[in-house]
């Protein structure tokens, strides 16, 4: 199935997802090579070579470099000096170091959201999760289906003021973020996010912060709680560390 949006979801949907408007060369590299890495289209071990991508992107070996050099400082990929660019495996360590961080901060602006509302936000997560709702059962569209999953969680933020964070939460999920993509595909999996939403902007609406962040809190554990078996039908994608 193909989702057809409305011109104002159109808008809504590409303010959320699109690529910062006005950004340098380096930006829209970083940005299009991080989503190509966490869709798994470059999958871990790949190696990255300057040259080609300077080809593809019709940039000068600059903007690659400080692509590169962000990309690493996101643990998505590894720099041997000299010698190449790999992009890496997802890191266990870090996955719980940011999984850990995350439910702390989401748990929170959910909380603040349900005392405090502010309806547009919420208005934009509700399109978001009715858009999702139209693709619950097509896993060929797993990655629009993503990127509704970010949009959702950054109408949460925004309302609460918080967009920068945001962002700086976004740099740190790389790792978790190909977990849940290898998860898509599977049956039930889109029904569960479903589900997690769902939940989640009901308490708000109804005004129940302690509800909003328990479920919030049960939402983002779906994926982390079965890292050990994802670990031992994807080896080639994770470090070798074994929970």
């Amino acid at each position: 199935m193909k989702l057809t949006l409305s011109p104002t979801e159109q808008g809504i949907f590409a303010s959320a997802t699109g690529t910062t408007l006005g950004a340098s060369a380096a930006q829209r590299v970083y940005e299009n090579l991080r989503q190509r890495i966490v869709n798994l289209e470059l999958k871990p071990d790949v190696t990255l070579s300057r040259t080609e991508l300077a080809d593809h992107y019709s940039v000068s070996q600059t903007p690659i470099r400080e692509a590169m050099q962000k990309l690493e400082q996101d643990g998505l990929v590894r720099i041997f000096p000299q010698s190449r660019t790999v992009v890496a495996r997802i890191d266990v360590k870090q996955l719980h170091e940011t999984q850990f961080l995350r439910v702390a901060i989401e748990t929170e602006v959910v909380r603040q959201l349900a005392e405090h509302p502010d309806p547009a936000a919420l208005h934009r997560a509700r399109i978001f999760l009715n858009m999702q709702e139209a693709l619950r059962d097509s896993p060929d569209q797993a990655d629009m289906f993503s990127d509704l999953d970010k949009a959702f969680h950054r109408a949460l933020f925004e309302g609460v003021g918080m967009i920068g964070l945001h962002i700086y939460l976004g740099g740190r999920l790389g790792h978790l973020a190909r977990c849940q993509r290898l998860e898509l595909p599977k049956a039930g999996k889109m029904n569960g996010v479903l589900d997690g939403h769902r939940a989640v902007l009901d308490a708000i609406e109804t005004g129940d912060p302690d509800v909003a962040a328990r479920e919030m809190r049960k939402h983002l554990t779906g994926t982390i709680l079965r890292i050990s078996v994802l670990q031992k039908e994807f080896p080639d994608y994770f470090t070798s560390e074994l929970l």
